[in-house]
């Protein structure tokens, strides 16, 4: 169990399935195989290509691969699972969230092959699976329900007309799918036919369904949710709500239960029971079986209005936040429900103790306008103590003098983030006696998290968190998008520069010592504390160069024999000597770095200290005579502290001429006429033709990647020369197009930066 049961929770005595498989991947997969192993149900996962080495199918008894990494062809790929219940005897199949948990017609397809569904039955998923159908729906059972228009097959032209009643700004929403995936708010009536075109796109390709509908955007809005559990038997609870109102581009990004808008209320109680009976309608209206999630829009002016958004009829991604506060393993209930079981949690049973908060971990750049990431996960820290090791049981949660802390992950240490999927690779969820006691423990929860070898959004996540707004409960949607041209991100110091260049010597003096006792002397003529400098290039993330140079000072009473930073002792505690370190045209400062351990460096600069997550990537192979696993020149290094984490290149002489001469020709105003795709991902819409004349800013291409769709534009006027079709797999930096200039237009004013916002998904 990964929360205490609730008094009424039946105990995990006889199974009730022997043999259930898990349609999914990543932190949900791994969450389900938890509950299941508790309860004595022998989990299945399944796999594409892209995942053979993933943490879930580590952790299943079996596993099957079902495909290539391309989700179509595996994770929704009906007959392939099917087949795999078939392999394995499963019983049932838990679809987890997203790819088929949702789809209808797998639920029909499960039942024709006599395998039960972990989740709702098909009358609930074919309604509450279309947006239109599900408002017209539950607005009959007394739900109440945003203005707009929901009438299937509108085409764009009478969108346009009636989007006039309904009025701006609005929202267009996809009708199928879910999770905010083809969301788009529309200003003004001039934006709305071009708005309507790239959301009939993205709903067609995301969904298989284009049909549109038109919501009112309620402005100030609250987004709360309701945890609903049904059974079989006609017994309807609620778990009490979640507020999910912090979100980018309609994606979640940190979660809570109770919601502190009606935790602040007088008459918060009165309303959390009316929204809840409201839910339970919802539900009841469908003959609703299982686990779902119904959610609303909540006024912040009038906390007592709120309106139906939608039903999920699945388990959601912020789920741990319920059964933080309940004690209620929402898993375990699924799947006892699914298997006939009856509810015997009563409403009366329901209380909510204490608050819990969640923070989604994406591999993402925040910097960057949310730009997904990709990479080798180098070195993982999630919880204090001893980390996950492949083959080793997972450690989810611990005590904290704060309060409690867990981590559903998919990660562990050598895993690939690819682009084939959802950029979440994790999440952290603090519990605390009240909201500043769960906010208190989660800021040092992900001061704590480490994950080296990609970008992630941790360090993003704590400044939200820690945000004057966002402490005193004054939540909205739009909080994120209006707050975040005002966060201070930090930035690559002298510091991470002098442990960079302290450790790559200490790697190089390692890599060329004869195993023989003896000077430690490097083929080149440098040893640490030799009196003539070193100069160690480091090329910074933002695509720049510094230059630091390292020289030997004597310590009091030291040999000066160059042994310092002994790279031998790697693997164990040492005690540095000084050095004197200049980072660019600054002056040399003493500075020392030591390793309490192979993953961590302490640099000692100035007189302060700084601890940091430390993973280097070798140019060459790792030599197996070695004892140190540590060998090497570095070409890389990834530096993490508190939640920050950057990547340093160690630059060759050539490397470093290439950097300088870029940045000298981006001084100079020159712009790059080539459009390169951001990150690995598919080309999905190429709306110019090769050969025709653009204007900067001009949509080129649109590449999507982990549901991202990335629009490229013309960095300058000219001739636009096309490498690039729709449906090409392309490469991170692969050049797409080519803009050549006309005579006269390569002035500054023409130039335009090549991507425009990415369009988010989420679920």
């Amino acid at each position: 169990m990964t929360t205490p049961s609730l008094a009424g929770t039946p105990a995990a005595t006889r199974p009730m399935f022997g043999t259930v498989l898990v349609a999914n991947r990543g932190e949900i997969a791994c969450r389900v195989i938890r509950t299941l192993k508790a309860l004595g149900i022998r989990p299945v996962a399944v796999y594409s290509d892209a995942d053979a080495g993933a943490r879930h199918v580590r952790e299943a008894d079996t596993a099957v691969r079902i495909g290539p990494a391309a989700a179509a062809e595996s994770y929704l790929n009906i007959g392939a699972i099917i087949e795999a219940c078939r392999r394995t005897g499963a019983e049932a199949v838990h679809p987890g969230y997203g790819f088929l948990s949702e789809n209808v017609e797998f639920a029909r397809a499960l039942e024709q092959a006599g395998i039960a569904f972990i989740g709702p039955g098909v009358e609930a998923l074919n309604i509450m699976g279309d947006k239109i159908r599900s408002k017209n729906h539950v607005a009959g059972y007394g739900v109440p329900v945003v203005p707009g228009v929901a009438q299937p097959g509108m085409s764009d032209a009478e969108l346009v007309d009636a989007a006039a009643g309904v009025g701006f700004p609005l929202l267009i929403k996809p009708s199928a799918g879910g999770g905010g995936k083809g969301m788009h708010v529309v200003q003004r009536p001039e934006d709305l036919a071009a708005t309507l075109a790239t959301a009939r796109r993205v709903a067609a390709s995301a969904f298989g369904d284009d049909t549109l509908f038109l919501e009112r955007l309620v402005t100030t809005p609250r987004h709360i949710e309701v945890q609903v559990l049904a059974d079989s038997h006609g017994n309807v609870i609620h778990l009490g709500e979640r507020e999910c109102s912090l979100q980018r581009r309609h994606q979640k990004v940190i979660e809570e239960a109770p919601s502190p808008l009606l935790e602040a209320l007088p008459d918060g109680a009165a309303i959390r029971a009316r929204i809840g009976e409201a839910a339970c309608n919802a539900a009841r209206s469908v003959n609703y079986s299982g686990a779902g999630t119904v959610e609303f829009l909540v006024s912040d002016d009038a906390p007592d209005q709120f309106y139906f958004m939608e039903m999920n009829t699945r388990l959601q991604v912020e789920h741990p936040v319920t059964e933080m506060v309940t004690g209620i393993d929402l898993v375990e209930w699924q799947v006892r429900i699914a298997a006939g079981g009856e509810l015997t949690v009563r409403q009366a049973d329901v209380e909510l103790h204490g608050h819990a908060a969640e923070a989604r971990v994406y591999a993402e750049v925040p910097e960057r306008n949310f730009l997904p990431s990709t990479g080798t996960v180098l070195l993982l820290d999630e919880l204090p103590g001893p980390q996950q090791r492949p083959g080793a049981p997972a450690r989810v949660a611990m005590d904290t003098p704060r309060g409690r802390v867990r981590v559903d992950s998919s990660l562990v240490e050598g895993v690939e983030v690819s682009s084939s999927y959802d950029p979440m690779i994790s999440k952290v969820i603090a519990w605390g006696e009240d909201r500043t006691a769960a906010l208190d423990t989660l800021d040092a929860a992900l001061a704590g998290y480490t994950a080296l070898g990609l970008d992630t959004n941790v360090e993003y996540l704590r400044l939200l968190i820690n945000d004057a707004d966002v402490r005193a409960g004054r939540l909205e949607t739009g909080l994120i998008e209006r707050k975040l041209p005002g966060l201070s991100f930090r930035r690559v110091a002298d510091a991470e520069l002098a442990a960079a260049a302290l450790f790559t010597l200490a790697m190089e003096e390692q890599n060329n010592t004869p195993p023989a006792p003896g000077p430690w002397q490097a083929r080149n003529g440098w040893r640490l504390g030799a009196p003539a400098p070193r100069l160690v290039s480091l090329g910074t993330p933002d695509g720049g160069v510094a230059a630091v140079r390292v020289s030997g000072t004597r310590d009091a009473g030291a040999e000066a024999d160059g042994t310092a930073l002994d790279g031998t002792a790697l693997d164990g505690t040492v005690s540095g000597r000084t050095f004197l370190v200049a980072v660019g045209d600054g002056p040399a400062r003493p500075a020392r770095l030591e390793f309490p351990s192979r993953r961590q460096a302490v640099l000692t600069l100035d007189g302060r200290t700084s601890t940091y997550s430390i993973a280097p990537v070798f140019r060459g192979p790792a030599d197996p005579t070695r004892d140190s696993p540590v060998v090497g020149i570095p070409a890389e290094l990834f530096l993490g502290n508190e939640g920050w984490s950057c990547r340093l290149d160690v630059l060759s002489r050539e490397a470093r001429l290439d950097r300088v001469l870029a940045a000298l020709q981006r001084e100079e105003g020159a712009t790059d006429p080539a459009v390169r795709s951001p990150m690995p991902g598919t080309v999905v819409s190429v709306p110019v033709s090769d050969g025709d004349t653009v204007a900067a800013g001009q949509l080129l291409v649109s590449v999507e990647a982990m549901k991202m769709e990335h629009q490229l534009v013309a960095p300058l006027n000219g001739t636009v020369h096309l490498t690039a079709r729709p449906g090409d797999l392309v490469k991170a930096d692969q050049v797409l197009a080519t803009i050549h200039p006309h005579a006269g237009d390569t002035d500054a004013d023409t130039m335009h930066s090549t991507a425009k916002e990415p369009r988010h998904g989420r679920f």
